[in-house]
């Protein structure tokens, strides 16, 4: 008898699951980045991260493991550990809350990585305990919100150097010149050669 060329067929569904593993993941923090806690208050709201493939589509199975740090401002999960495994649901979606803060104040990151088969993803969410005792839920800490506070400071300074330069400039085309900010005082530049 011949064999029959169906006993060498592989059913789809016994191929290895990597087959269908993404090549590339995105993890992003949709909830969670930014909030200010109260030094030794349990978290009330989360961290929840949504990813998703090469694609844009939401990964669903894919491991994600957060981590706290070791020391300075932090806590501990529910689990009383300082990392925690979740899996993502069909909508790409996994998260964490309950935290236990301790009570040193000040910020910290987070640490998120992402696994799905042979796909790694990594991010960092940043969080910040308060002194004060009391809890946001909407500000803005770490390296983003410096950032940003960066960036309006060099508006501010470039829009009031923007002014005094076209008073200069005004005053000697015989226009009169705008009245001064007030406030704002700019000295004579030092210049240093060598060592000071």
């Amino acid at each position: 008898m011949k064999p029959s060329l169906a006993l060498f067929l592989v059913p789809f569904t016994l191929l290895p699951s990597f087959a269908q593993d993404p090549a590339i993941l995105q993890v992003k923090v949709i909830e969670g980045e930014g909030i200010v806690y109260a030094a030794g208050s349990r978290a009330t709201r989360g961290v929840t991260v949504r990813v998703i493939d090469e694609s844009g589509n939401p990964v669903d199975g894919a491991t994600v493991s957060f981590r706290l740090p070791e020391e300075g401002p932090t806590g501990v999960f529910s689990s009383g550990t300082r990392s925690e495994i979740a899996t993502t649901r069909s909508d790409g979606r996994a998260g964490v809350w309950g935290m236990q803060w301790n009570r040193t104040a000040g910020s910290f990151e987070m640490r998120i990585t992402v696994a799905k088969g042979q796909a790694r993803a990594g991010t960092v969410c940043g969080l910040f305990l308060s002194e004060s005792g009391e809890a946001s839920g909407t500000a803005r800490v770490g390296p983003r919100s410096s950032r940003k506070w960066l960036w309006i400071a060099l508006a501010v300074g470039g829009a009031a150097a923007g002014g005094v330069a076209a008073a200069a400039l005004g005053g000697k085309a015989g226009a009169p010149a705008p009245a001064a900010i007030p406030g704002l005082q700019i000295g004579t530049p030092t210049i240093v050669l060598g060592k000071p």
